[in-house]
C-alpha cells in the first residue's frame, strides 16, 4: 500500500498549477514595501525606447525602484513596489508573470581519489584536470588568498571570459588572477530586505560583520569553491585532522566567483536570478549552486527563480549542479527539482574522525569529532543529563537553559536538533561543563558528522545516546571521559548515504527521479575564510586556512569539478549528456562490492536516497552510451505536466507551441525511468516509455540490455534487446515496458519498488534505475 505521502504528489502538483495564477497577485491590506520578479515578454517593447530598462523605468516603475533588469536568462527586472503598485504593474499586457522575492537558504581533501580520479590517469590526464573550464561558483563569495586559489602555471585567461573583477570592502582587482578569474556580488535584494522591502522585512546585510564585495564572511563559498576547482599539490590539514595533499575535484579550471548568499541572512530569489543573467553572458561553462528552498516545499518551475535561472544557462550549454538539500531522511525532502538540473545528494567517504565515550561501567561508545583542543586525558568526570527535567530547551542545550550549579565540572549529554550543534557546547562551556556528548533522536538515527567544537565534544548515534541515558539511570555516579583518535582512512564500508541528504520521491513530477545521484558530503576538507572560526560562531576567534563540513552543499561542487572535467575532455557534449553520463555509470555498491546502505536505517539504500548512484569519474568519462535531451525535448515535458504556453515562455523566454497531442511526461529522455500507477487499478497495469540513447564511444558496437526487475509484481521488458550501432548510426531509441500486478505488488516502506536495466557492450556498462510506485488520481 502507498504511503500518504506518494498517495499526495500528483494532487500537490495540481494544487501548484491551480494556486498560482500567473496574472494575478493577491495581497493583503499590507502596503508594505516589496520586492518583486516580473517576467516580462521582450519582444513587445516598443522601438522608442532604447534598451528594456529605459522602457521599464517608463513604463513599470520608477528607476529608484528598479533592482535588476534581466536580460539573458530571462527578460524582465525586480522592483521594490508596494503589493499595489505591482498588482498595477501586472495589468500591462506585456507582463508575462510576477512573484515576490523569497530568502533561500545555503545547503551547508580525500573526496577526489574516493571518486576514482588518480594523477597522470584517466580522467584528470585525459581533461588536463579541467584546464580552462570556467565554473562560476553561486554562494557567499571567496577569500581569494588561499593557496587553493592560486594562479601558478596556468596559462592566460580563456579569450572568451567576458565578465569582470567588481571591487569593494577588502577586495581589489589584485584578487582575482588567472585562477580567480571574475568575482561579483549582488546584493540588491538584501538592501531593499534591509529597508523592509524583503519577506518579513528581516536581515539586511551588516557590514559589521560582512564585506559588501566579493569577499567571503561566511566560509561556505569558500569550501565549495576549492572543493569544485581548488588548486593542488601541497600539505593541508585541519588542526591536524584530514592532512593530505589538498585538491579540487578540477584542479586547473578557473573560478568565477558569484557571491549571491550573506552572513546570517541567506540568498534571495532577484540576487540569485540576476547572477544566473551575469554568469551567463560571462561565458561561465558550469554553474554551481548549493542553495535551496529551506520550507520544505517547493515551488512550481515558473515560480522558482533557480529553476528558470538554471533553463537559461542549460539551453545556452551550460552545465548547472545543484544540491539537495539536508532535510533527509524523511521523504519527499529533495530540493531543485528541475529535470534541466542535476541535484545532487550527499554521501560518506572511506574516512572518518572517530571519538569514544568511555563510560565508568567500563562500556566504550564509539562517535566522531574534529575537536583538537586540550584533552581529557582519560581522567573520568561526572555526567549529566539536563533532559532527565523533562524541560526541551534543556535537553537540548540551548541558549541559557543550563544550570550552572548542575553541569559545573561536568561532561553534559545533549541532545541533537533545534540549535547549531558547536552552539550546544558553547552553551555547556559557558555554563561551566567540561565537555559535551552531542546524542542523536530517532530522526538522525546512526548518522553523525565532525565538527570543530570549543570543547570536548563526542557526537554519537541514536543508539549510544540511549547507552550513555540508560546508564544514567542505572547508577547514583554516572562518569565518563572523551577520547580523540585522529583521523582513520579506508574506512568500510563506504559510501553511505548521509542521514541529512535529501529523499525523493520528486514532489513536483515524480515521473523524474531526483536526487539524480550522490556525492561525498561528509566531513570534506576544503578552503576556509579567515573572518570566521572553524565553527562559525561570533566567539570561535580560531584562524585556520582548511576547515571540515559536511552537507549536501559540499557534495555539489564535486559535481560541478567533474562536469568541468568531462566539459575539457568532451567539449561538444550538452549539459543533458555530461549529466548522463554521470548517472549510468554510477556506483550502486560500496567499497566491501555490497549494495550502499542508508546511514538512517542501517538498511540497503534506494534510488529515493541515492537516485542513480554515487558518482564514479573513473567511468564516467567513458560511458559509452549517453541520454541526451534539447531544449525541444524540456518544452514538451513542460507541456506534457500541463503548463500552458504562456506559462512556459516564463521559464523558456520564448511562446511554445504545444504537440497537438499532450505528450507525457515520463518520455522525457532522462536515464532514470519512474513507473507511476493508480491506486485505483486493480490487477495488471503497463506503463511504456521510450527513450534514446547516442553511441559516444566506439564506432561499431552493439548493446545488450540485462534487466534487473523489482523483486515481486512487476516485469520489465526492452524492445529491443539489442542495439546495434553500425556504420553512421548514431542514435538508436527502445522501448521500455512495465507491468504491475497490483494483486502481488510489494512496495517498501517509501510507498516503491525499485528495479534496473543495463546495455553492455562487453566494455561499457550503461546503467538506469527504475522506480515503480502507487499514486492516487487526481
Amino acid at each position: 500500500m502507498a504511503t500518504h505521502f506518494t498517495k499526495s504528489l500528483l494532487l500537490l502538483s495540481f494544487f501548484f498549477l491551480c494556486t498560482f495564477p500567473l496574472k494575478t497577485l493577491t495581497f493583503s491590506a499590507d502596503q508594505t514595501v516589496k520586492t518583486f520578479i516580473f517576467r516580462v515578454d521582450s519582444h513587445s517593447k516598443p522601438s522608442i525606447f532604447p534598451t528594456h530598462y529605459h522602457w521599464y523605468s517608463s513604463e513599470f516603475a520608477d528607476p529608484v525602484q528598479i533592482l535588476h533588469v534581466y536580460d539573458t536568462v530571462f527578460h524582465g527586472f525586480s522592483a521594490s513596489l508596494t503589493p499595489d503598485q505591482a498588482a498595477s504593474v501586472v495589468q500591462h499586457p506585456s507582463v508575462l508573470a510576477a512573484f515576490e522575492d523569497r530568502r533561500r537558504q545555503l545547503h551547508t581533501t580525500r573526496s577526489p581519489q574516493f571518486l576514482g580520479l588518480r594523477n597522470q590517469q584517466g580522467l584528470w590526464s585525459d581533461s588536463d584536470y579541467g584546464s580552462d573550464v570556467i565554473v562560476g561558483l553561486f554562494d557567499t563569495g571567496i577569500w581569494p588568498e588561499r593557496r587553493s586559489f592560486s594562479a601558478v602555471k596556468l596559462g592566460p585567461i580563456p579569450t572568451r571570459w567576458k565578465g569582470v573583477c567588481e571591487t569593494g570592502a577588502k577586495f581589489t582587482l589584485r584578487n582575482c588572477n588567472r585562477k580567480v578569474i571574475g568575482a561579483r556580488f549582488f546584493s540588491k535584494g538584501h538592501e531593499a530586505a534591509a529597508r523592509g522591502a524583503g519577506p518579513g522585512g528581516l536581515g539586511g546585510i551588516n557590514e559589521t560583520i560582512e564585506f559588501l564585495s566579493p569577499r567571503d564572511a561566511d566560509g561556505h563559498g569558500t569550501h565549495t569553491a576549492s572543493t569544485a576547482a581548488g588548486r593542488y599539490t601541497f600539505q593541508a590539514s585541519m588542526s591536524g585532522y584530514a592532512s593530505g595533499i589538498a585538491k579540487g575535484v578540477a584542479p586547473k579550471a578557473r573560478l568565477a566567483v558569484y557571491k549571491v548568499c550573506w552572513k546570517n541572512s541567506g540568498c534571495f530569489d532577484s540576487d540569485i536570478l540576476a547572477a544566473f543573467d551575469t554568469a551567463v553572458a560571462d561565458g561561465v561553462d558550469v554553474i554551481s549552486i548549493s542553495i535551496g528552498g529551506g520550507d520544505g516545499i517547493s515551488s512550481p518551475y515558473y515560480l522558482d527563480p533557480i529553476a528558470i535561472g538554471a533553463y537559461g544557462a542549460v539551453s545556452r550549454g551550460v552545465f548547472v549542479a545543484s544540491s539537495a538539500g539536508n532535510d533527509g531522511p524523511n521523504g519527499l525532502s529533495v530540493t531543485n527539482l528541475a529535470p534541466w538540473l542535476t541535484t545532487v545528494g550527499a554521501g560518506t567517504i572511506d574516512r572518518n574522525f572517530p571519538s569514544d565515550v568511555i563510560l565508568g561501567n567500563g562500556r566504550k561508545l564509539s562517535g566522531v569529532s574534529l575537536y583538537s583542543g586540550e584533552p581529557l586525558s582519560e581522567k573520568m568526570y561526572p555526567l549529566v543529563y539536563p533532559g532527565k527535567s523533562g524541560v526541551l530547551s534543556a535537553s537540548l542545550c540551548m541558549e541559557n537553559s543550563l544550570d550552572p550549579n548542575l553541569v559545573r565540572g561536568k561532561i553534559v549529554i545533549c541532545d541533537r536538533g533545534s540549535s547549531p550543534r558547536v552552539a550546544k557546547g558553547l552553551v555547556v562551556k559557558k555554563a561551566g561543563g567540561v565537555g559535551m556528548i552531542l546524542a542523536n533522536g530517532i530522526n538522525n538515527g546512526e548518522g553523525l558528522v565532525g565538527d570543530a567544537h570549543l570543547l570536548p565534544a563526542c557526537a554519537v548515534g541514536s543508539d549510544e545516546g540511549d547507552a550513555v541515558k540508560s546508564y544514567l539511570s542505572s547508577t547514583s555516579n554516572p562518569t565518563g571521559t572523551l577520547l580523540f583518535r585522529g583521523t582513520r582512512i579506508g574506512i568500510k564500508p563506504a559510501p553511505i548515504v548521509a542521514s541529512f541528504s535529501g529523499r525523493g520521491p520528486n514532489g513536483l513530477n515524480p515521473e523524474i527521479l531526483k536526487p539524480d545521484l550522490i556525492a561525498p558530503g561528509v566531513n570534506i576538507l576544503a578552503a576556509w575564510t579567515d573572518a570566521v572560526g572553524p565553527t562559525g560562531l561570533d566567539s570561535d576567534n580560531r584562524k585556520t586556512e582548511f576547515n571540515i563540513l559536511s552537507g549536501t552543499s559540499m557534495a555539489c561542487p564535486h559535481v560541478s569539478g567533474a562536469a568541468a572535467l568531462l566539459k575539457s575532455a568532451h567539449p561538444e557534449w550538452s549539459p543533458a549528456a555530461i549529466r548522463s553520463a554521470m548517472m549510468t555509470t554510477a556506483n550502486i555498491v560500496d567499497n566491501q562490492n555490497q549494495p550502499m546502505t542508508d546511514e538512517s536505517t542501517e538498511k540497503p539504500a534506494t534510488p529515493y536516497a541515492f537516485g542513480a548512484g554515487h558518482l564514479n569519474l573513473d567511468r564516467a568519462m567513458d560511458p559509452g552510451l549517453v541520454y541526451d535531451i534539447t531544449n525541444n525535448d524540456y518544452v514538451n515535458f513542460l507541456c506534457a505536466i500541463g503548463y500552458g504556453p504562456k506559462i512556459i515562455q516564463v521559464i523558456t523566454r520564448s511562446p511554445a507551441n504545444c504537440p497537438a497531442k499532450r505528450p507525457l511526461p515520463e518520455n522525457l529522455n532522462y536515464p532514470s525511468i519512474a513507473a507511476l500507477f493508480s491506486t485505483t487499478s486493480v490487477g495488471i497495469s503497463s506503463k511504456r516509455f521510450i527513450r534514446t540513447v547516442t553511441n559516444v564511444g566506439e564506432a561499431n558496437a552493439v548493446y545488450r540490455v540485462k534487466v534487473e526487475p523489482p523483486p515481486k509484481g512487476v516485469t520489465v521488458t526492452v524492445k529491443p534487446s539489442k542495439l546495434a550501432f553500425l556504420g553512421a548510426v548514431k542514435k538508436l531509441s527502445y522501448i521500455v515496458t512495465v507491468t504491475a500486478d497490483s494483486r502481488n505488488l510489494a512496495l517498501d516502506d517509501s510507498g516503491a519498488a525499485f528495479g534496473s536495466f543495463s546495455w553492455s557492450d562487453g566494455k561499457h556498462v550503461v546503467r538506469s534505475p527504475i522506480v515503480i510506485t502507487q499514486l492516487d488520481p487526481l
